[in-house]
């Protein structure tokens, strides 16, 4: 594995890479970085080429003001231009799911897959509301992965976490969500209590041939709650020619 940075316009992107072949990108959420996938990447980068991003003011690209939802969708595409990034799947997590479609509905030709999980695309409300409900989200989830969400918490800072639930909320990918014309999957975790399974299902139903997982033992954070799911789920999906071309529901 190793470590990169990309500037854009005074941004910065911090990513990992790992393995090789068809390029993974992996966008996190809110208050996260690019370590939230630290039990997926071995999985994926047997078969892939892993790039697991930390998004301008996470991670190990804090100290930075971070973006809103389009300003990061814009600054992937411009970083996926840069490495020629082709026939890519994006993976993205809760806020990074919404950057996920942005990115896809900007029709650079180098998406090939998403996989949307707990994706808060279509997620309304009060940031203060919403933010009463992370302690029960927290509950629900692996208690052992507290500290890392402190942890990240911490190094984004109040004024990003601020800036972001702001953004996410103030964006709507209802009206992107039929226009997509590519193969998608669909994760939740049925537990989630910060952004419901009911709008994990609408928006599956919204997207044109998407497929909808969901994982009974899982909580918001989906791909940590339940990684040997999550990973067998994306796998398969990534490896079926055509995946998402005809609906399929499983629960």
């Amino acid at each position: 594995m190793r470590s990169e940075e990309f500037q854009y316009g005074g941004a910065k992107l911090r990513y990992e890479v790992s393995g090789r072949g068809e390029p993974v990108v992996l966008i996190h959420g809110l208050s996260g970085s690019a370590h939230w996938w630290r039990h997926n990447v071995p999985a994926l980068a047997a078969e892939y080429r892993v790039y697991a991003l930390d998004l301008a003011g996470y991670g190990h690209a804090r100290r930075q003001r971070t973006l809103g939802v389009q300003e990061n969708a814009e600054l992937i595409a411009h970083w996926m231009e840069a490495l020629d990034l082709r026939g890519a799947a994006v993976v993205g997590h809760s806020m990074g799911g919404q950057i996920a479609v942005r990115v896809a509905a900007l029709k650079s030709g180098r998406v090939d897959a998403l996989v949307l999980a707990c994706a808060s695309g279509l997620l309304a409300g009060n940031p203060v509301r919403v933010a009463l409900k992370l302690p029960r989200a927290t509950l629900t989830g692996r208690p052992a992965f507290l500290p890392r969400i402190l942890a990240d918490s911490v190094r984004a800072g109040l004024p990003n976490l601020w800036r972001s639930a702001v953004s996410l909320l103030g964006d709507s990918v209802a009206e992107l969500l039929p226009a997509l014309d590519i193969r998608t999957l669909v994760i939740w975790g049925r537990r989630d209590a910060l952004v419901p399974v009911e709008l994990g299902r609408k928006l599956a139903a919204a997207i044109p041939g998407a497929e909808y997982r969901e994982l009974p033992r899982a909580g918001h954070v989906v791909m940590v709650d339940a990684p040997r799911e999550f990973n067998a789920a994306v796998l398969d999906f990534l490896r079926r020619p055509g995946a998402g071309a005809a609906p399929e529901n499983r629960v």
